[in-house]
């Protein structure tokens, strides 16, 4: 045997040796769990051990049949079997739409529409709307103004005598002795509520020339801080 011979004897001896090992003709794509369960069937049959039970498994639902089943699951757990969560949680009753419901309401009834010309020509004419008008005038009731009654009594009023004096608060027209006067003039105006009332009773006491309960110690003759000037204003602008 030449150099050239054996050389092409080797390459065809590389050649198969670098060739893939053929698969078993019993198995392939689709066909390893079929095999691998009938090899397991026949080692236990050898070995006197059962085979393990097949699984076969199930196709998976739809979505929504799985939420149905879960919410159906989730009620029956429930207090009462309550399954509305809107109706658990408010107290009401969750409307249901039917032809038997009564209509809503368009307009309120506390909410007047007469000023809507669109809305009122749909109610009514404009000669029902002008007897009406006229039934509501002949309702009319004129008050004519009447004379003021006459003052009973004859006893002091602090309005005549703001008019009657003409000196601003705070003009000494009368002299003050005494002890404590400041004292003695805020105990005695803590008694009434306003100083019109402590002026009335001033004046009922005898006025500024007595003054016995020291309501004025400055001596203008106003008890309490009381001020005719408002009054005097009020006359001059009527």
């Amino acid at each position: 045997m030449n150099t050239r011979s054996f050389l092409v004897i080797a390459a065809g001896v590389a050649l198969a040796a670098c060739q893939p090992t053929i698969p078993e003709s019993g198995r392939g794509v689709g066909f390893d769990n079929q095999f691998n369960a009938e090899r397991a069937r026949r080692d236990a049959a050898l070995s006197g051990v059962p085979a393990p039970a097949s699984v076969t498994a199930a196709p998976l639902g739809s979505a929504a049949a799985t939420a149905a089943e879960t919410t159906r699951v989730l009620d029956a757990t429930r207090p009462n079997g309550l399954g509305n969560d809107a109706a658990t949680n408010s107290g009401v009753a969750p409307l249901n739409a039917s032809p038997s419901n009564p209509p809503p309401v368009l307009n309120s009834a506390g909410i007047s529409n007469e000023n809507n010309f669109d809305a009122v020509s749909g109610q009514r004419s404009i000669d029902a709307d002008a007897a009406r008008l006229a039934a509501n005038r002949s309702q009319y009731q004129v008050i004519q103004p009447e004379a003021l009654p006459s003052r009973e009594g004859s006893g002091p009023n602090v309005v005549a005598y703001a008019l009657q004096t003409s000196h601003p608060r705070g003009t000494a027209r009368y002299r003050r002795s005494g002890f404590n006067k400041q004292a003695k003039f805020e105990r005695a105006c803590a008694e009434f509520a306003t100083a019109d009332e402590a002026q009335l009773e001033f004046l009922l006491r005898g006025g500024p020339e007595k003054d016995r309960k020291g309501m004025d110690p400055d001596g203008d003759g106003y008890a309490c801080r009381w001020d005719p000037a408002p009054y005097r204003r009020a006359t001059q602008q009527g």
